[in-house]
């Protein structure tokens, strides 16, 4: 099994996944070069711009389009830069994508994973170093994944993005460039 860094694990998982199910598409601010840690990097050369959106800098409107094209069938990845902007989005987060599913009555499926780098790690200041996982753990109809390791990372966003409720998956910036050994066979952790 290779060792890979936990930035890399990330973006096999996409990629794979993308490959997988032609109906996840990732969308979010400056996707196409990678920014701001490489985790999306080449996956609008290798799928196209239809399939790896750059946005306007809206959360609260890249969040709603995405839980509206989640009800549709589907499967959208949103990237925000840091969980800090998750505040900016937290009415399509929290009222409506977690809570679509029991206001329907079980009717709506809402597929859609939001991924976003978390915590302290450099110069990044006060503004993009909250850690909003506690936060969100007590919001009923979200799953709150916090991988530690390249092999948890991969295993567990390939699930997400297979998942059928809607998942925040918050990736801690320290993590990113650290290592591990990480199996080459697809490998589906599973959530919970």
């Amino acid at each position: 099994m290779p060792e890979i860094s936990y930035v890399q694990a990330l973006h096999d998982a996409l990629e794979e996944e993308m490959e997988r199910d032609d109906r996840i598409f990732i969308l979010g601010e400056d996707l196409a070069i990678g920014y701001p840690f490489g985790v999306t990097k080449g996956l609008q050369e290798r799928f196209g711009a239809e399939r790896v959106i750059n946005t306007p800098m809206s959360e609260a409107s890249f969040v709603g389009a995405a839980t509206g094209a989640a009800i549709t069938g589907m499967r959208p990845v949103v990237d925000i830069m840091f969980d800090n902007l998750m505040w900016l989005a937290m009415e399509q987060i929290v009222n409506q994508a977690a809570k679509l599913r029991y206001m329907s009555g079980g009717q709506l499926r809402v597929p859609v994973v939001i991924r976003s780098p978390t915590g302290f790690w450099g110069s990044f200041a006060a503004q993009h170093s909250d850690s909003l996982a506690a936060r969100l753990m007590g919001i009923p109809g979200l799953t709150v994944v916090t991988p530690s390791t390249p092999r948890d990372a991969k295993g567990l966003l390939k699930s997400s993005l297979r998942s059928d409720d809607p998942v925040v998956f918050l990736e801690h910036k320290q993590l990113y460039l650290s290592k591990g050994v990480v199996p080459e066979e697809a490998e589906l952790i599973p959530l919970g």
